[in-house]
């Protein structure tokens, strides 16, 4: 009896070390942005020549849903995730693969700019909660 609760302890308390360990392995790396998911909301506004271009409601959902997606409240993009989350999944890039578009397919000498700032990242760029994303093509 004794043995059998010696053995048992010693199981919790590698579980628990285990849980914990990962935990902190998560914390330290500088690509997660949230373990617990994040339900966040960019504006997206694309300009061709000075005309807004339409962004289609419903991009990445049907069958499957993709957490990157836009609804009606457009210009707005919904980043729905649960659990981890890492850099790479909130990339720009990912909205524009949901909707089966190319960045670069609205014309040549694209510039961004978010929130009111210049910006070179383009498709690799991370986007946060609230950002103002704008692209313009000449």
């Amino acid at each position: 009896m004794n043995k059998t609760l010696s053995i048992s302890g010693a199981i919790v308390f590698l579980l628990a070390g285990g849980v914990w360990w990962s935990k902190s392995l998560e914390s330290n790396d500088p690509n997660i942005v949230a373990t617990g998911g994040i339900h966040w909301h960019p504006q997206l506004e694309i300009y061709v020549k000075g005309e807004k271009q339409n962004i289609p409601q419903n991009i990445g959902l049907g069958v499957v849903h993709q957490p990157v997606h836009t609804h009606e409240d457009l210009p707005l993009l919904h980043l729905e995730f649960g659990g981890r989350v890492t850099k790479d999944d909130i990339k720009l890039g990912n909205f524009f693969r949901n909707w089966g578009k190319d960045m670069n397919e609205f014309g040549m000498n694209m510039k961004m700019a978010v929130n009111g700032e210049e910006n070179t990242e383009f498709g690799d760029y991370v986007m946060r909660d609230k950002d103002k994303i704008e692209l313009n093509f000449d």
